[in-house]
């Protein structure tokens, strides 16, 4: 896998500065622009332009090879997406044991415009073929169980059907995974996550390398509305300036606790791609550069999942994952098909050294 020049992109646009320009990006924080006369060419109106917007997206780009859209969350990103690829009549393929807030748009909302929703667990989400089937939404891995799909092998058989693929990367990253590179038409990425990284944003992108897919992309997110705020979207260029730093730190304090975890005795059942054992790990070996920052543990009953995550006073007990700060929940509350004792951990940037005694006396204590 190419990895992004992370350093390019962090000099993307001090080389195109005139002499006494600031290096930090400025915030436009602008509804209007002075336009007079013709304004083709200029900005023009907060809805459809700002000045922020345009070099984030510039950075997104360099990051994904691609051209890039921001949009104000992960769902705004996946439900653009979704609209511009789907119609009355279309048969959607989404997983069934995915981010549920993806299937709750297809169920509530696009199913009543006359789209026909198939659902398909990750592990068996090539059985059936892709005849028929005009677009095919992807998570890989699955959020949360860990699941990996082959997505050269999935991608190619869905192009030569006449479908479109789209995956939502939100777990990897670019720097953990390039699904356009694998042969996927349109990337998604919740970059409220592990992009922007300190908890204090939300925003989504959208890119593909297919052009009248993005112009339709681009039409959804003038004419619905669906705009980034422009600090927003300063915060996200920012925080994609330490992108590199945190995402290795994560990910190899990541792989460091998995291995602690999986001989713990209080530790029923674990799943992170980087152990040799996992399911994921050949298909997560092949298709990514990092076996990212997210594992999932299994304790006794759910009384000690609560009492670990809450006496744990390295782990945050929010939802949401990817910010600098360990975080942890049992997945089970908010609804998805799994163990009440089954928690998702994603790993932050604390010295692991510090985070594994903590964890483990939490587990110990149990």
């Amino acid at each position: 896998m190419t990895k992004p020049k992370t350093g390019e992109m962090l000099h993307l646009r001090g080389n195109a500065l005139d002499k006494g320009e600031p290096v930090a990006l400025p915030l436009t924080q602008s509804s209007m622009f002075h336009l007079p006369g013709d304004p083709d060419g200029h900005a023009s109106y907060g809805r459809v332009d700002n000045p922020t917007w345009v070099h984030l997206e510039h950075v997104l780009s360099h990051l994904e090879n691609a051209p890039c859209l921001s949009f104000p969350s992960g769902m705004g990103a996946i439900s653009a997406a979704l609209f511009a690829t789907v119609k009355a009549g279309s048969r959607l393929l989404i997983p069934s044991d995915g981010y549920y807030v993806t299937r709750l748009l297809a169920d509530r909302f696009l199913s009543n415009l006359g789209v026909s929703i198939v659902e398909r667990p990750t592990t068996a989400f090539a059985e059936g073929g892709f005849d028929g089937i005009d677009v095919v939404f992807l998570e890989s891995p699955s959020n949360p169980g860990l699941d990996m799909l082959d997505l050269p092998a999935i991608a190619r058989p869905v192009r030569e059907a006449g479908g479109i693929t789209i995956a939502d990367n939100t777990t990897m990253t670019p720097l953990g995974q390039r699904p356009l590179d694998l042969g996927v038409d349109v990337v998604v990425s919740s970059d409220t996550k592990a992009m922007g990284g300190h908890s204090d944003l939300l925003m989504g992108h959208v890119a593909s390398r297919d052009a009248q897919i993005m112009e339709r992309v681009e039409d959804w997110r003038r004419v619905s509305g669906a705009i980034p705020g422009p600090h927003e979207a300063w915060l996200l260029h920012r925080g994609l300036e330490t992108l590199d730093v945190r995402f290795d730190r994560m990910c190899s304090s990541a792989q460091v606790l998995a291995e602690l975890l999986a001989s713990h005795p209080a530790v029923k059942h674990i799943r992170y791609p980087g152990l040799p054992g996992d399911p994921s790990h050949a298909l997560a070996a092949a298709q990514t550069a990092r076996f990212g920052f997210l594992l999932t543990i299994t304790l006794e009953s759910e009384a000690k999942a609560e009492q670990f995550i809450n006496a744990c006073p390295l782990l945050r007990p929010a939802t949401s994952f990817g910010g600098v700060h360990s975080s942890a929940e049992r997945r089970a509350r908010w609804g998805d098909a799994v163990d009440p004792a089954f928690i998702r951990l994603s790993v932050g940037c604390e010295p692991v050294e510090e985070l594994w005694p903590a964890i483990e006396a939490s587990l110990n204590a149990l």
